[in-house]
């Protein structure tokens, strides 16, 4: 689950703000630690301890939860501003109109069960795609370790850890081999602390290189980061710029509503000496349709299902606003390891150096193999080329280490020191006592990290770069393996040149992001014109234009400039990573970060949006809004869409709602103005709203959208919305007092009302024509479909009376029709003004 909130540092994270990890108190100081260490207990908890602290209910017992319960939903779903606004309006209309007068209450009812659903629904598919996601700890009982579920770990269990591990739960080192953790989402301090037995470790840090195992001393709620991440754990629909937009709509519509109502019940009541029950009918007829209460529904209900749907394609997403994010997103970073290439490599060559003995490189290869008990992927493909011959990989817990010679005679090398792989330094290192007692340190690496600018070998490894393979450097280094410096002068002693796996589907996703406009920048640790070459290999567009990272500038500016110009960057760091993100949002961009390694943390942390592969470290899942639990970069274009369809139809259905909102509010001022009885009952506009907004937006709000998303989600709406209802109530009102002048006797108003219905609907029904362009057959159909529901409740007698609309005449209806025609022909020159003077 996302614990991006665990952030301290000062930066914004996209969770509630809460407390720090500073501000926690003593005895979360990562430092120092208030108590003396457990004992060492190398087997861990036997299985009668572990019951023992179960029934003690000494376990770890935080719930994980990917969603908010099923009564949250119902409670967020029923009790609403506008749902009690409407409910009170229902109540009364239930008492002194006919049932017909008290559809808009069915609806809304309706509707609430509807979101209902959707959200139980997406609840479902996230709480099971949680599961799968879900970091398994290995745990080490009665001497064997296993995996088990976090929320199975006790006080007192013996948690193993290597590289790209979370740490769970709160505790003390017991074991240590060149163990290094990331502590930056608790303290905001980028550099990782080297941890040694009896130091502490906190939940929500993680391993970035060698390994061990601590002790648990505090679980469940006890450890402090565990309470932050059951929190930033949960569904929220919070910093979404279209949830913040629809609120501050809302805020603004109860402002022009309540006095508006207010002017309306006097002038029904009060003014007009009319019948009490149809006056607070009309009344009500007139405050319901000022509330666009469907927009909220709809907005959830496109969040939910682009959820179910994202589920199906085996993707998590740990934040919703992620999916809305997504669609505003205008340049991607990519890592190549795990996203461009699969995360297994081969080795094809080994070029010895310096008349070096291929033999004794090869031996060197084999015993360095096992110097990692948790190898990367390099030292892996090494691995599977060179298997010890033997002997097992060394203990987590350090120590010396024998291994079989080649060949398998009774010759022995001895692996004495070793140093894991840091992305910050760019390789990793082994110390032996060779078969004649020699003793030996070793180098294995980036060769452009490992040798002088300008030596000759650099040519030759640019050539296989350039070919798109990666180059390793085997050297042996002088000195002592942890002195400072000790990569200067080491001897270069052989080349490893492997071979990356190219991900299968990798071309047509950046293809896509080419055709969407999405900027690619390729980022890795990586050479750059390797890096490039394989980019290229892809139909990366601009993979010539590389750059390395150690060339590029350190102003904030200057940076962005060259993000900008390059494509492709390689030997970054991760602290590099982390500052081309924020050198991109610095120039507008909406930037997302994907990546698998530990190297990524802090990038995926600070990217608009973080995107991690499921095979990735427990690191990136945890800070990562969306998880690919199928590990295919391939999904990502459906994420994508899925952001820019629920974005872009959001949009065209808020203009929907509020045009309606929009026409009601001045139809009621105008009334108020001219003193007349409002033209409508709850019934004709329950009718209205529902063919030419609730049920074309529901299947609009739906449909295919590839728009990229825009900024000003609240300005660009109103745009259209406010002329658009501007135009509808003026033309509405016109044919009203037309026909109040044309019709008079008994009956006059219920024909009064029919002609003003005519023209309110036919305008209405101009902007959803507009709306639900570009037209596709679909689209033609559901305009076509709402215009005969209304011609049949014009024809059939028994409908004509349940909603009281009859025409009467010919002149006046077609009066009306003439009126709803020139404001159409208006909505069209305003919407493409609008759209030529301030873009769509």
């Amino acid at each position: 689950m996302t614990q991006r909130a665990l952030d301290s540092s000062g930066e914004q994270t996209p969770g509630p703000s809460r407390p720090t990890m500073i501000d926690a108190g003593a005895e979360l100081d990562p430092v120092h630690p208030m108590e003396p260490p457990p004992p060492r207990r190398p087997d861990g908890l036997s299985t009668a301890e572990v019951a023992e602290r179960v029934a003690r209910g000494e376990v770890n017992d935080v719930p994980v939860r990917s969603s908010r319960s099923v009564t949250e939903i119902v409670r967020a779903n029923v009790f609403t501003r506008f749902n009690l606004i409407i409910g009170v309006l229902w109540v009364i209309m239930l008492f002194v109109a006919p049932i017909q007068d008290s559809l808009f209450g069915f609806v809304i009812v309706a509707n609430t069960g509807i979101g209902i659903i959707q959200e139980w629904r997406a609840k479902k598919t996230l709480d099971s795609l949680a599961v799968i996601g879900e970091a398994k700890p290995t745990v080490r009982r009665d001497g064997v370790a296993a995996e088990i579920s976090t929320s199975e770990i006790v006080l007192g269990d013996l948690v193993e850890l290597g590289p790209g591990d979370k740490v769970v739960v709160d505790g003390t080192v017991s074991e240590a081999d060149s163990l290094e953790i990331d502590e930056s989402l608790l303290t905001g301090e980028a550099d990782p602390v080297i941890k040694r037995a009896g130091d502490p470790v906190m939940s929500g840090s993680f391993v970035v290189a060698g390994g061990g195992a601590f002790t648990a001393t505090k679980v469940g709620r006890e450890a402090y980061a565990a309470q932050l991440a059951e929190e930033a754990s949960r569904f929220t629909l919070v910093h979404s710029e279209l949830r913040s937009g629809i609120s501050t709509i809302l805020k603004y519509v109860t402002w022009m509503m309540v006095p508006t109502a207010i002017g309306l019940i006097i002038s029904q009541l009060v003014v007009k000496d009319n019948n009490f029950k149809e006056s607070v009918a009309r009344t009500v007829g007139g405050i319901v349709p000022m509330i666009p209460e469907g927009l909220v529904l709809l907005t959830s209900v496109a969040f939910a299902i682009g959820v179910v749907r994202l589920g199906r394609k085996q993707c998590l997403v740990q934040e919703l606003p992620a999916i809305e994010g997504l669609a505003r997103v205008d340049v991607v970073c990519l890592d190549k390891t795990g996203t461009l290439t699969e995360g297994g490599m081969d080795v094809t060559e080994v070029r010895p150096l310096n008349g070096s003995d291929e033999t004794y490189v090869t031996q060197v290869l084999r015993t360095f193999g096992s110097s990692d008990p948790r190898p990367n992927a390099s030292l892996q493909a090494i691995i599977d080329a060179y298997p010890a011959a033997g002997g097992d990989a060394l203990p987590a817990g350090g120590g010396d280490h024998v291994l079989g010679a080649a060949g398998g005679d009774a010759e022995s090398w001895t692996v004495t020191d070793a140093m894991p792989f840091s992305s910050a330094r760019k390789y990793s290192g082994a110390a032996f006592t060779e078969a004649d007692g020699t003793d030996s340190v070793w180098l294995l690496g980036a060769p452009d990290v490992l040798l002088s600018e300008g030596d000759a070998t650099l040519t030759e490894i640019e050539q296989l770069n350039e070919q798109g393979l990666r180059v390793l450097l085997l050297a042996r280094a002088e000195g002592a393996l942890d002195a400072p410096g000790a990569a200067a002068g080491a001897a270069p002693t052989a080349l490893v040149v492997l071979e990356q796996r190219l991900r299968p589907d990798a071309g047509d996703t950046l293809a896509y992001f080419a055709d969407q406009n999405v900027a690619a920048k390729v980022i890795s640790g990586d050479n750059a014109v390797s890096v490039g070459a394989v980019a290229g290999k892809l139909g990366l567009a601009g993979a010539e234009n590389t750059l390395d990272a150690r060339r590029l500038p350190t102003d904030p500016d200057e940076m962005a400039t060259a993000m900008e110009e390059n494509a492709v960057f390689g030997r970054v760091t991760p602290q590099q990573k982390r500052d081309m993100v924020a050198a991109l949002q610095s120039r507008g961009h909406t930037v997302a970060m994907t990546g698998d390694g530990v190297n990524d943390v802090l990038a995926l942390k600070d990217a608009d949006i973080g995107v991690s592969m499921g095979s990735g470290s427990e690191a990136t899942r945890a800070v990562a809004q969306i998880v690919l639990l199928n590990n295919s970069f391939a999904t990502l274009p459906s994420v994508v869409a899925e952001g820019r369809r629920v974005i872009g139809n959001i949009t065209r259905v808020a203009t929907l709602f509020l045009t309606k909102t929009v026409y009601s509010v001045l139809l009621a001022i105008l009334v108020v103005c001219f003193q007349v009885e409002y033209p409508f009952l709850p019934r004709h506009l329950t009718l209205l709203s529902t063919l030419t907004i609730g049920v074309p937006a529901f299947f609009l709000a739906l449909a295919p959208n590839k728009e990229r998303a825009q900024p000003h989600f609240v300005r660009r709406v109103m745009r259209y919305a406010i002329p658009s209802g501007v135009i509808a109530a003026a033309a509405t009102f016109a044919t009203y007092l037309v026909a109040r002048h044309h019709y008079s006797g008994e009956g006059a108003l219920e024909a009064e009302t029919s002609a003003a219905t005519l023209t309110l609907f036919l305008v209405s029904m101009w902007v959803l024509a507009i709306i639900a362009r570009p037209y596709t057959w679909w689209r033609v159909g559901l305009v076509a479909a709402m215009g005969l529901g209304f011609l049949i409740v014009l024809v059939v007698p028994w409908l004509q009376d349940f909603f009281a609309l009859k025409l009467v005449g010919a002149p006046m209806p077609w009066t009306a029709v003439g009126i709803a025609v020139a404001a159409a022909a208006l909505l069209e020159f305003t919407w493409r003004w609008v759209g030529r003077r301030f873009g769509m």
